[in-house]
This record gives structure tokens, sequence and C-alpha cells, in this order.
């Protein structure tokens, strides 16, 4: 370990009392031995060796200090120093002189009056000083003087004698530990300096200070970047010089703070907090410290971007719900109101009402709205493969696993919602630890044997009555209870007729592109399919619409088109296919190819296509294989 402390002894005795002390104790110290000039020089070379504090006496520690940037701390000449020193003298009749620097002797003379002693006390600021004051005490009949190192070698020069001041053992001890207080709270004040520079200087914030005459004190590499300024120009400089158009002078006028003011610098916007530097009550400086919001907002739209890549983004709000119904207006006034409790929600309604679009827009409207959005339906997998999807499954958990195991949907949805459509197809075992999830907010992979902590809100739904499927033991009852503290009623489309103009208008601009020829639809149309009953609600509604517009061969879709489809809706004739000369095609071949356009429209991905047409992929997978049984049957 290296020495902290280096003393540095004026004078040959105090060397050797220093060292024996520095012995005694097992201190990690170096002495050195230096008067003066010399103790400078010998304090610069511990200094360089990486001594924190210096320990000397008399002038030659005022001179180190003078000359050093760093603690001095001196052995101090106590008045038992001097009392052991005058006890020498007391057979000695004439008069003495005790001469040194003021921190030395000021207040000898008050020694030599108890000790019977006739003292004068010659003070000395400079070691220019001793060589007249000592000459003019010669001249006033002193003849023997008593003093520190400086004070005896100008009386020996000038022939008188001279008995030096020297300091104890408890003198040199007590500087060590004083040395060794400071040299400890130098290293720390160091070491939280290094850690407020690497906070500061690895903040993501702009951080900019200044003093209370304005001047900048603090530029980290985040301001360096916004502003265009280095450091090394910016600190020191006035900050109106660098950044006219600041108000940090402003708090330091009026020491309060400001938060979140919009500033612009340059193609930047940044968004600025402000606030007065106070010591004891009085404003010494101010800060600032400021967020590149335009890269903010880079790094939420990448974040986006990877969400949806990975289709865990809720795309719906509650305003995008089409309708002006009362039923419907009260179901989004009361998910609003859902939304903005951490609770799970259970929506129940016919197929079609639009169940999910009503969860997302409960994601979106909550505080979880940055997070993520998974949706599952639980009828669409068989109970094994919907375990492992729901809770993962850990390397080797089963034949075929996955290396490293993985994660579940709720793992994924981990800070967010988890959407589970159909839960009432959820089978019994699943239903109990889809119970678990939501007692101990916790999830067991498959074949695993760690527990992972989850921190997701459920929201499900369901188009049967949950309540008779408990009486019959199709449902936990446990689980129901735990799902029915916050219900919701999509309701059927037959309940609200007055939004069908408004969700036709809606679909028709929406689906606009499967037939470029189609602008407008007529109102007796549009009434026609007000006064239908829509058993598959909203989604029936829509992909009626986008059937209309794709077989329609006018510009606006008329009253017969819509009489002949729901005709056929009802059980009637085909509708006719577009092309006066064809045959009319069967539902089932329209059907293929309206499914075949769709495929086509989202490059055969599957997901997104089956998702237009209002179906899930396993009834996507059906449709699809019945298309390819009944071709090689012709074939």
């Amino acid at each position: 370990m290296k020495p902290r402390i280096a003393i540095v002894a004026p004078y040959p005795a105090l060397k050797a009392e220093a060292e024996a002390v520095v012995a005694d104790l097992g201190a990690h110290v170096t002495v050195y031995e230096g008067d003066l000039d010399d103790g400078v020089q010998a304090a610069r070379q511990a200094v360089a060796g990486g001594v924190e504090v210096i320990i000397s006496r008399g002038g030659t520690a005022r001179l180190i200090a003078r000359t050093l940037d760093i603690p001095v701390v001196e052995i101090k000449v106590t008045p038992f120093d001097i009392l052991r020193c005058l006890a020498q003298l007391r057979e000695y009749k004439g008069k003495i002189g005790i001469i040194g620097f003021s921190n030395v002797v000021y207040g000898c003379e008050s020694i030599g009056a108890v000790l019977g002693m006739e003292l004068k006390q010659i003070i000395i600021d400079s070691r220019d000083d001793a060589p007249g004051k000592i000459a003019a005490a010669a001249q006033a009949g002193i003849e023997l003087v008593v003093g520190d190192a400086i004070s005896i070698k100008q009386a020996t020069r000038l022939g008188l004698k001279g008995v030096l001041i020297t300091s104890g053992k408890e003198a040199i001890v007590q500087a060590i530990h004083d040395a060794e207080n400071i040299a400890e709270v130098r290293i720390s004040e160091r070491e939280r300096a290094e850690l407020f520079r690497i906070i500061v200087n690895s903040s993501h914030d702009g951080i900019i200070a200044i003093d209370d005459a304005e001047r900048i004190t603090l530029f980290n590499p985040v301001a360096e970047k916004v502003f265009g300024i280095p450091a090394a120009a910016a600190v020191g400089a006035k900050i109106r010089d660098k950044i006219p158009n600041t108000n940090l002078p402003r708090i330091l006028r009026q020491g309060g703070s400001e938060d979140g003011e919009l500033q612009y610098v340059g193609e930047k916007v940044i968004v600025t907090q402000r606030f007065a530097i106070k010591v004891n009550g009085r404003v010494v400086g101010a800060v600032a410290n400021f967020r590149d919001v335009t890269e903010l907002q880079r790094l939420e739209r990448l974040v986006r971007q990877k969400l949806h890549a990975k289709g865990l983004v809720a795309r719906i709000r509650l305003a995008d719900i089409i309708g002006e119904s009362a039923a419907l207006k009260g179901l989004i006034e009361r998910a609003r109101k859902f939304a903005a409790v951490d609770a799970t929600v259970l929506i129940v309604g016919e197929t079609g009402t639009g169940k999910e679009m009503l969860a997302q827009g409960i994601h979106n409207a909550s505080h979880r709205a940055n997070g993520p959005f998974v949706a599952v339906n639980c009828a669409a997998l068989p109970e094994n493969l919907l375990e492992s999807e729901l809770f993962g499954y850990a390397e080797g958990a089963f034949t075929g696993a996955k290396k490293g195991g993985k994660p579940g949907l709720f793992e994924l949805a981990h800070g967010g919602t988890i959407f589970l459509d159909e839960i009432s197809e959820m089978p019994l075992p699943l239903q109990s630890r889809l119970l678990r999830v939501l007692q101990e907010r916790e999830v067991l992979r498959i074949g695993g044997d760690r527990i992972i902590p989850v921190d997701v809100r459920i929201i499900a739904a369901s188009n049967r009555n949950l309540r008779n499927l408990v009486e019959k033991g199709l449902f936990r009852d446990d689980l129901y209870y735990r799902l029915h503290l916050l219900t919701l009623t999509a309701p059927p489309l037959r309940e609200r007729k007055e939004d069908i103009p408004l969700l036709v208008r809606a679909f028709l601009r929406k689906h606009s592109h499967l037939n470029p020829l189609v602008s407008d639809i007529d109102s007796l149309a549009v009434q026609l399919l007000a006064e239908y009953e829509w058993p598959g609600n909203v989604r029936e509604l829509e992909n009626a619409i986008q059937r209309l517009i794709i077989l329609s061969e006018e510009q606006i879709i008329g009253k017969a088109a819509v009489s002949a489809l729901l005709e056929e809706l009802q059980g009637g004739q085909t509708l006719p296919f577009r092309g006066k000369q064809q045959a009319a095609p069967s539902l089932a071949d329209l059907e293929a190819q309206y499914i075949a356009a769709v495929l086509a429209e989202e490059n055969n991905n599957k997901s997104r296509a089956a998702k237009r047409l209002g179906i899930d992929r396993s009834t996507l997978w059906r449709k699809l294989r019945g298309v390819e049984k009944s071709n090689n049957a012709v074939e």
C-alpha cells in the first residue's frame, strides 16, 4: 500500500522523533528532512509519489502550504513543548528572546511571567524578517534566543546563543491522526466526484449548470451533442454567450424551478427542467437537465415497430369503435372506466359483436398502453398446444422442444395485457393453471422448475353463458368468480340498428380497394341492410359489404344487389357473379375466390388474411383444405 501521508521535518531531531512515532504506530507514512525551500522540494517529491497530505512544522509548513496545492497539517508547538524548553533555562539570568512565527510563539510572554523569567516575544511574518528582528533583539540586550528552526539559524549567524523548541511525540501523533482523517476525506471526495462525473457523463439527459455569475460550470456530453459546443469551450464561459435563448439566468433571479418546457434547438425538440441550487437558503447557481424528444420519438417508433413485427400491439382505440346508439355509447363509457383500473375484465356477447375491439380499446386507454397486447383464441388450439402457447416450456420438456425453451404468451404479455378469447372453450385442467396466474401473478413453464413472475392484465371474452357452464360442471366456479369482477356485455347489432348506416359507410371506405369502380351505396340499399337481423352481427355485416364491393359492376351499389345478397343469407338464391356471359357460380366458388383475393393482397400471410375475413386461422385452414379437395375432385 502506497503511503498517503508524508512528514517533512525541518531539522534532524524532529525527523528522528517522527520516524520513531511512525514505527510505533505502524502507520503508512514517509518521513523526509528539509527546511524551508529544501522542505518544499521534499514535499513536491512526496506529492509526485501519490501522497495525499503533508505534515510539517513552523515556517516550513507555511511555505509548503503557499507553494503546493495540497493539504498541510502543521505539527503544532504546544505550551508543553515551550515549557519543556524553558525549564532547561531556569538558571539563566539574562533576557531571553522567544522568537518565531506567530503560530509558534504567540502568548509566550505570559508563560515567562509564570516561570519568573524575563521573556521578550519577537514575532516574524517571513524568513526575511528574521535577521533584522534578531539583530534588533541583540541590540536590546538579548543574548539567548529560543524559537523555531529559522530563528535559531539566524541567531547563530549573529553570534547569539540559540535553543530550539522541539515538538514532542504527542504533537506528532496528533498531526498524523489529523492527516489520516484529511486523507480519508480527500479520497472519499475524489471517489464521489468520479461517481458524479460518470453519472453526469453517462446520463441520457443533457445537463448544464451555472454559478451565481452565470458562468457555465458543467456541460455534459449530451449537452455537447445537442448544442454542438465542446465542453472545453463552454465551461467557464457566460451561458448567454453560448446559448443566447437560455432561461437559466431567470432561475438564478427567481430561485425557483421550471418543469417540462419544450424548446427548439435547430431541428431538435428538447423538453427541459430547471432548478435553482441553494446553499443555506442562498441561490448559488442553477442547473438544467433536458432530453432530446426527437430521439425519444425515434426510440418509441423502434419499439413500436418491433412490437408490430411480433403482432403484440393493440391497434384499436375505444374512439375507433363505430356507432352513436345509446347502447354502444353506454358500453364505451363503461369500458373507459374499466380501463382506468388494473383489474380483470370479462367481455360477453354474441359472435361478431366486436369483443376483441373492446379489449384492444381498454388496453390502449389504460396505463399499460405502451406495453404488449397479446391475443389468443382458446378454441383454436388443442389442449396440449394451448398449454405450451400460454405458459411456455423449458428445454427438454418434450420431444422436439426448442433448445433453450420458449416463453409463453403470459411472459410475452409482461407489462401489458393478454386477451383470452372464447375462454369458455378452455379445458378444465388449463383453467386451474389460469386461476393460479390470476391469484399468484406467476407462471411455471411446462417441464420447468423456476417460477416466473408476470405483471399482466387479463381480459377474457366469451360468446357462451359461463354461469350455465359452471352449473353443468364445464367451467370452474372459482375461475368464473375471478373473471366476473368487471363485466361488459357487447350488444348484438339487432339491438343497435341505428348504427348500421354508419358501419356500412365505414366498411365501404375501408374495403374500397377491393373494387376501385365502387364509390358509394344507395340509401335504399342501406335501409335494407339496416332492416336485416344480422345473426353474425358486425362481423357478418362487414363480410357482406366486402362481398357487395367485390361483386358490384356498378359505381353505386344498388338496392337490387343488396336484396339478392340478403336473400342468399336467408337461404335464397345465390348472387349473380360479375360478367353476364358466365354461369352463376356457387357460394363455395365465390367464397374460394374471395379468400384467394384476400390472401393475395396479404402476401399469403394467413394470420392477417384470417383477421380480415373475420375468422380464426384454424377455420381458414379448413376452408383452404376444402377448396383443395374440391379442386382435386374436379381434376
